[in-house]
């Protein structure tokens, strides 16, 4: 009954059911007032009054439906009145719908209406249209007016977006193995796997990732249908094979198969470069103090894979071959239609039990190389201390022959010229590189004393000795 009512009084709020009313009440006052009626020019007049009202319903429905929404399309205007005049109608009109930022905005209800109906989308959204049999159209920013039995099948966001995986800043999974509850304890060990990789010695090393990347964007940015441009760049192309072009993901425990959405993929590749390329490195090669570590050569290289189509191959001890080889994720991110700006990689965390263990092995390591470099250098010093000790032999045979080697000269009568002509150039040699050096001063003096003993003792005359002189 009370629905029943509803529809009584819904109907006397129509132009229709106004014109009725008023000609009902009319029609009594006259009755009361006992003034003729004439029944058949009434019923002409209703008629008039009411195909009057429903021409003027009509045009007035027509005139301000075009400022319902921004339409710039002349087009639009005959689509816009008539879903506009079919929306108090549920069982013709379809969705009206409102795309922001990539997501659909909707009222209860809206996705099971099947009728024509609206699109609306802002400068940062697209998305891809279809029936239950096949794909229809792709839409860019501004209006769309669907036609019946179409849907949205995927939207996509334009602007570029940072994705951040791994363990947060405040994560310590290897440091803290008790939680102070099960789902703490389960979210960040979740987070750790996300990134989660061995190096070449073993060691598990979790870093967090962030991963800038978006639609790619056309060179020339063009209006879409709706006259519309976008300031993030629309491409039909690329959004409409981001939506429809499916990467399916296996499932590792059940063998399930799942289907990725296009804002994963870009992470799901950079994980697994991540991967293969933390298997290339030891521990102690991702950080060095000096020259590119690990990590800024894996970061590199991650930033080459995903952007370059041929990129330098490494080998199982992470140096460059020399080879160039394609790059299969930047192919993949191509035929998506997607493009990754940025990788960055940041917060390396692995067990600090693991890495005492790497100093302890490093520390007896360097011991080791410490004694081998004591050893080499003692036999370096050795060796040179033989040569410095036969140079110094020979610069001293030829200082101290130097006033022989001009000439040459009879035998000295005088033992002690002889001496005075060897001693002399050494003296003057030692005066000569003193320099304020307390060690020669000391030779100096030394010499100096002698020299004046073979002074004192030259005086005399040496006795004459044949034999002695022949020895000499």
């Amino acid at each position: 009954m009370r629905k029943l009512f509803g529809r009584i009084g819904a109907f006397l709020q129509t132009p229709v059911g106004v014109i009725l009313t008023a000609t009902v009440v009319w029609h009594i006052v006259m009755r009361l007032a006992k003034i003729p009626v004439n029944y058949l020019f009434s019923t002409v007049l209703l008629v008039v009054d009411c195909a009057v009202a429903f021409y003027l319903l009509d045009r007035l429905v027509y005139f301000f439906s075009q400022f319902v929404l921004p339409i710039q399309n002349p087009k639009y205007r005959q689509e816009i009145y008539t879903r506009v005049k079919n929306f108090d109608t549920d069982s013709k009109r379809g969705p009206a719908l409102f795309i922001k930022n990539g997501r659909v905005i909707m009222h209860e209800g809206e996705a099971d209406k099947h009728g024509p109906g609206v699109i609306v989308l802002d400068t940062a959204s697209a998305a891809v249209l279809r029936t239950d049999t096949e794909i229809k159209d792709t839409i860019g920013p501004g209006v769309k007016f669907t036609m019946g039995n179409e849907y949205v099948a995927g939207s996509v966001d334009l602007r570029a977006q940072w994705q951040f995986i791994g363990p947060a800043v405040s994560d310590q999974p290897f440091l803290n193995p008790v939680p102070t509850s099960p789902k703490d304890y389960n979210e960040t060990q979740s987070r750790r796997q996300q990134t989660s990789g061995l190096t070449r010695d073993g060691f598990e090393v979790s870093p967090t990732i962030s991963i800038k990347f978006s639609i790619k964007r056309p060179r020339e940015r063009k209006p879409t249908e709706s006259g519309v441009i976008s300031q993030y760049g629309y491409d039909a192309d690329s959004v409409r094979n981001a939506i429809t072009r499916e990467v399916i993901q296996l499932g590792t425990s059940d063998n399930n198969q799942t289907r990725m959405e296009w804002n994963k993929l870009p992470t799901h590749l950079v994980v697994n470069i991540w991967r293969e390329y933390i298997r290339k490195f030891k521990l102690g090669d991702l950080f060095t103090s000096s020259g590119i570590s690990g990590l800024q050569t894996i970061e590199d290289m991650i930033n080459k894979r995903v952007k370059q189509s041929d990129v330098v191959a490494l080998d199982d001890t992470g140096a460059p071959t020399g080879e160039w080889v394609a790059s299969l994720e930047y192919k993949q991110l191509q035929s998506r239609g997607l493009e990754i700006l940025d990788v960055r990689i940041h917060n390396v965390v692995f067990d600090p039990e693991m890495e005492q263990q790497t100093i302890s092995q490093w520390s007896a390591e360097w011991m080791k190389i410490a004694k081998k470099e004591e050893k080499h250098l003692e036999e370096k010093e050795a060796l040179i201390e033989t040569a410095s000790r036969e140079e110094a032999s020979k610069t001293f045979a030829r200082i101290a022959s130097s006033q022989f080697s001009d000439k040459p000269t009879l035998p000295q009568q005088n033992y002690f010229k002889t001496l005075q002509l060897l001693i002399d150039p050494l003296r003057k040699f030692v005066l000569n590189e003193s320099s304020a050096n307390s060690d020669m001063e000391t030779e100096l003096r030394k010499l100096n004393e002698i020299w004046k003993w073979l002074l004192d003792n030259s005086a005399e005359p040496a006795p004459r000795n044949t034999q002695g002189k022949d020895k000499l």
